[in-house]
Protein backbone atom coordinates (compact mmCIF):
# COMPACT_ATOMS: atom_id res chain seq x y z
CA UNK A 1 0.00 0.00 0.00
CA UNK A 2 3.03 2.59 0.96
CA UNK A 3 4.93 1.14 -2.43
CA UNK A 4 1.64 2.31 -4.45
CA UNK A 5 1.27 5.68 -2.70
CA UNK A 6 4.86 6.53 -3.37
CA UNK A 7 4.45 5.45 -6.78
CA UNK A 8 1.42 7.37 -7.31
CA UNK A 9 2.94 10.24 -5.67
CA UNK A 10 6.07 9.97 -7.82
CA UNK A 11 4.14 10.39 -11.17
CA UNK A 12 1.93 12.97 -9.92
CA UNK A 13 5.08 14.56 -9.22
CA UNK A 14 5.97 14.35 -11.86
CA UNK A 15 3.37 15.24 -14.29
CA UNK A 16 3.19 18.73 -12.46
CA UNK A 17 7.18 19.14 -12.79
CA UNK A 18 6.83 18.49 -16.40
CA UNK A 19 3.93 20.89 -17.24
CA UNK A 20 5.47 23.59 -14.79
CA UNK A 21 8.68 23.27 -17.07
CA UNK A 22 6.79 23.15 -20.27
CA UNK A 23 4.80 26.16 -19.33
CA UNK A 24 7.79 28.15 -18.22
CA UNK A 25 9.89 27.55 -21.54
CA UNK A 26 6.62 28.84 -23.36
CA UNK A 27 6.66 31.89 -21.30
CA UNK A 28 10.52 32.21 -22.01
CA UNK A 29 9.97 32.09 -25.70
CA UNK A 30 6.72 34.51 -25.84
CA UNK A 31 9.35 37.34 -26.59
CA UNK A 32 10.53 35.09 -29.43
CA UNK A 33 8.00 35.63 -32.11
CA UNK A 34 10.22 37.46 -34.25
CA UNK A 35 13.29 35.33 -33.50
CA UNK A 36 15.34 33.51 -36.66
CA UNK A 37 14.23 29.90 -35.47
CA UNK A 38 11.24 28.52 -36.29
CA UNK A 39 10.63 26.86 -33.39
CA UNK A 40 11.18 29.27 -30.55
CA UNK A 41 8.50 31.55 -32.92
CA UNK A 42 6.06 28.56 -32.31
CA UNK A 43 6.83 28.50 -29.00
CA UNK A 44 5.83 31.97 -29.04
CA UNK A 45 2.50 31.54 -30.56
CA UNK A 46 2.13 29.14 -28.08
CA UNK A 47 2.09 31.40 -25.41
CA UNK A 48 0.55 34.51 -26.79
CA UNK A 49 -3.24 32.19 -27.92
CA UNK A 50 -4.16 32.31 -24.32
CA UNK A 51 -3.44 36.33 -24.41
CA UNK A 52 -6.69 37.23 -25.83
CA UNK A 53 -6.68 41.54 -26.64
CA UNK A 54 -6.81 43.82 -29.42
CA UNK A 55 -2.87 44.38 -29.15
CA UNK A 56 -2.30 40.71 -29.07
CA UNK A 57 -4.20 40.75 -32.14
CA UNK A 58 -2.14 43.99 -33.64
CA UNK A 59 0.81 41.81 -33.31
CA UNK A 60 -0.47 38.84 -34.57
CA UNK A 61 -1.22 40.92 -37.78
CA UNK A 62 2.34 42.28 -37.88
CA UNK A 63 3.84 38.89 -37.37
CA UNK A 64 1.46 38.01 -40.55
CA UNK A 65 3.19 40.13 -42.97
CA UNK A 66 6.42 39.12 -41.18
CA UNK A 67 6.33 35.44 -41.50
CA UNK A 68 7.51 33.32 -44.70
CA UNK A 69 6.79 29.87 -42.91
CA UNK A 70 3.37 28.59 -44.16
CA UNK A 71 2.78 26.74 -41.02
CA UNK A 72 3.66 29.11 -38.32
CA UNK A 73 1.23 31.64 -41.00
CA UNK A 74 -1.53 28.90 -40.97
CA UNK A 75 -1.16 28.77 -36.85
CA UNK A 76 -0.93 32.59 -36.51
CA UNK A 77 -4.21 32.77 -38.43
CA UNK A 78 -6.00 30.24 -36.74
CA UNK A 79 -5.68 31.85 -33.84
CA UNK A 80 -5.85 35.23 -34.60
CA UNK A 81 -9.27 34.31 -35.94
CA UNK A 82 -10.47 32.50 -32.70
CA UNK A 83 -9.04 35.58 -30.95
CA UNK A 84 -11.21 37.86 -32.78
CA UNK A 85 -14.08 36.22 -33.00
CA UNK A 86 -13.68 36.11 -28.75
CA UNK A 87 -13.44 40.00 -29.27
CA UNK A 88 -16.75 40.54 -31.25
Amino acid sequence: MARRLAVLAGIVAGAALGWALAQERIRHHRSDLFSPRPLRRLAALAGLRSEIGVETVRLLRDYLEWERHPVLRRRARGIVRRMEAALG
